[in-house]
């Protein structure tokens, strides 16, 4: 024995396979070896590491991770998980899917395992238990006191309607069969249930039922509900405060004129920055009428923006005006006989407007002041963004004909992905992926020394 030398200290199998390979390299150092002597296969040097595969492990188990920490792992469905955390990775269709998992080399199913779980998924009524995982997760650190519901549409390149594609009122102006979405979130915008309508079917037709749907199933009764101008009506805020709901809904700009006429003509519309002005409007007729709490607000913000927003509108009226645009849906445009010109009166009501926004509750003002009934409109409202990518599609409802033409909406139409997958942390404080394009390319690789497998994990840079 001419000596002995320290290699290191291994305390599972695969630090001591690295380890026997280390040692084996220091007793022949500087010595070749013959590949065909002592191959091991495919041309290796007997002991030599080699690679049997990667995998991009580490945003495909920080996805897994916030999955289960959602509750959604209560599906108990691997084909939908696989389905559902490689369409957030890269939203395609469901064939291109066995691509994307099996390019980040994980376990890929077939596309006809996704066709058969997605029959799963309305025969064992997913939607309601990942509904239900949503709920929990949304009060597991107290009640729910405010909801926003909002709704948008998806229309798809068929050329006829079934018992849910239907042509309506299109958000995108089209006349392609549609389906309409509703979604019910939180106050940090987290999805609490989504419901899909027929294409024909009224926005305003769609609150009650989800809210009453989702009460029913959840036991909840004090909370009030926030939504855009565009459920705004007697009827809709009548059948809200008889099923019992408390509601804060945008009101339209043009009413204003009418519910601050004293207040315009006694002071114009000077208004202080976040200045908020109540006032009461009668809604509905005969026995269905209700006075209605309404309350404004002046934002110097909100203003800039209106006038940006009226200046640009001002151009395109211009244009349309000397021929060189095409007249579509423009604002600002006076239309007489054959002459087309801008309409500088309308121009100065829009201006005289700019900076406010009304708001109808049937909230008591002892309750909540004015300014808090904005604060909750707007806070709440920040969760509107979770509708917003059209790259999603919705699962297969029954009576729909297998395989419909894939549907396309522009990028600010669809359902995002819930908080928390998307944002550096979640609510409990647990580190999540930012941005998954940055980490799917570190790859993990599994490799055999002397033996023994091994998994080696990738470096992950400082700005991942």
């Amino acid at each position: 024995m001419l000596g002995i030398e320290h290699i290191g200290s291994a305390h599972d199998k695969a630090q001591l396979a690295a380890l026997l390979q280390a040692a084996e390299e220091r007793l022949h150092v500087g010595q070749g070896l013959l590949p065909l002597e002592t191959a091991s296969g495919g041309g290796r040097p007997a002991g030599q590491a080699v690679v049997e595969g990667t995998a991009s492990l580490i945003v495909w188990e920080a996805l897994r991770g916030v999955y289960d920490a959602l509750g959604f792992d209560a599906v108990g469905d691997e084909a939908f998980t696989s389905l559902v955390l490689g369409r957030i990775i890269e939203p395609t269709s469901k064939a291109d899917t066995v691509r994307v998992l099996t390019e980040l080399g994980v376990p890929t199913p077939s596309r006809a395992t996704f066709m058969r779980c997605l029959k799963r998924v309305v025969e064992r009524d997913y939607r309601q238990v990942v509904s239900d995982a949503c709920f929990a997760y949304a009060t597991r650190d107290g009640a729910l006191a405010l909801v926003l519901y909002d709704v948008t549409t998806l229309y798809f390149e068929a050329e006829h309607e079934d018992a849910l594609r239907k042509v309506g009122m299109s958000k995108e102006r089209r006349v392609d069969p549609q389906v309409t979405v509703g979604l019910l979130t939180d106050t940090t915008g987290f999805p609490l249930q989504v419901h899909l309508f027929e294409g024909n079917k009224a926005e305003t037709k769609t609150l009650i039922p989800v809210l009453t749907a989702f009460r029913e199933r959840h036991g909840v009764n004090d909370i009030v509900v926030v939504a855009d101008a565009g459920m705004l009506s007697a009827a809709n805020l009548l059948a809200l405060e008889e099923a019992g709901f408390a509601f804060i809904v945008g009101s339209r700009i043009s009413k204003a004129p009418y519910d601050l006429a004293e207040r315009f003509r006694t002071k114009g519309n000077a208004f202080t920055d976040g200045q908020c002005l109540e006032t009461t409007r009668t809604m509905g007729i005969g026995k269905a009428a209700r006075e209605r709490r309404v309350v404004y607000q002046y934002r110097f913000k909100r203003s800039q923006h209106d006038n940006r927003a009226i200046n640009a509108m001002i151009a395109r009226a211009e244009k349309v005006a000397d021929g060189t645009r095409p007249l579509k849906k423009d604002r600002f445009v006076k239309i007489e006989g054959a002459t087309k010109g801008v309409d500088w009166d309308l121009v100065e009501r829009a201006r005289f407007l700019a900076g406010l926004k009304g708001y109808v509750t049937n909230i008591p003002a002892a309750t909540m002041t004015g300014p808090q009934v904005t604060a909750a409109y707007h806070d709440l409202y920040q969760g509107r963004a979770v509708v917003s990518d059209g790259q999603v599609r919705p699962c297969r409802p029954p009576g729909v004909p297998p395989d419909p033409p894939q549907h396309r909406s522009p990028p600010d139409r669809g359902l995002r992905r819930p908080g928390g997958l998307a944002g550096r942390s979640s609510r409990d404080g647990a580190e999540h992926p930012q941005d998954h394009p940055t980490l799917r390319p570190l790859r993990s690789a599994t490799m055999t020394i002397g033996g023994t497998t091994i998994n080696v994990p990738p470096r992950i840079p400082a700005d991942a």
